[in-house]
């Protein structure tokens, strides 16, 4: 709906690695959202893929969005609380190099300021937001399908500002 397709990895079987579809949506995606919760540090794959999300920030300008759904962003930032229990837990079948770049990632992610759903009484209108947000950003910037084809980008802010 608004013009907006999703992503969804819950259809992708766990494996050790990321599968290489959710790495090209990634990839392909001018919009992520995490959505961090208490038991998002569990997951060896969604940090991994938190990893891939903020490479493409990094390199390509991805849009990088959060969500903090029952957790607080001090607890994601400096692993602590329940959230940093479940991550160092998630970290004990791991090498110290994993470890120190989910963390890395995770204090990164944490810094992104976004929605907390504890500063709203209502769990929809949140989700509304979010939805205008990614609207609105998805509209103010190009799309990377014209990427490749010389001169279009005048006539496509011209359209833009129409």
């Amino acid at each position: 709906c608004n013009g907006i397709s999703m992503f969804d990895d819950q259809g992708i079987e766990r494996s050790h690695t990321i599968a290489p579809a959710l790495k090209q949506a990634i990839v392909e995606s001018r919009i992520s959202i995490v959505v961090l919760s208490k038991s998002y540090a569990s997951s060896s794959w969604c940090l991994d893929e938190l990893l891939g999300i903020l490479k493409c920030k990094e390199e390509i300008g991805q849009i990088v969005m959060t969500v903090f759904y029952g957790v607080d962003p001090s607890d994601v930032r400096k692993q602590t609380g329940e959230f940093g229990k479940v991550f160092k837990e998630t970290c004990r079948r791991k090498t110290e190099e994993e470890r120190r770049r989910w963390s890395q990632a995770l204090t990164d992610v944490g810094n992104i300021a976004g929605e907390h759903l504890l500063n709203w009484d209502n769990e929809s209108k949140m989700i509304e937001k979010i939805a205008r947000d990614v609207s609105n950003n998805l509209n103010a910037t190009i799309s990377k399908d014209f990427e490749d084809m010389v001169g279009i980008e005048a006539h496509l802010e011209k359209m833009q500002s129409l």
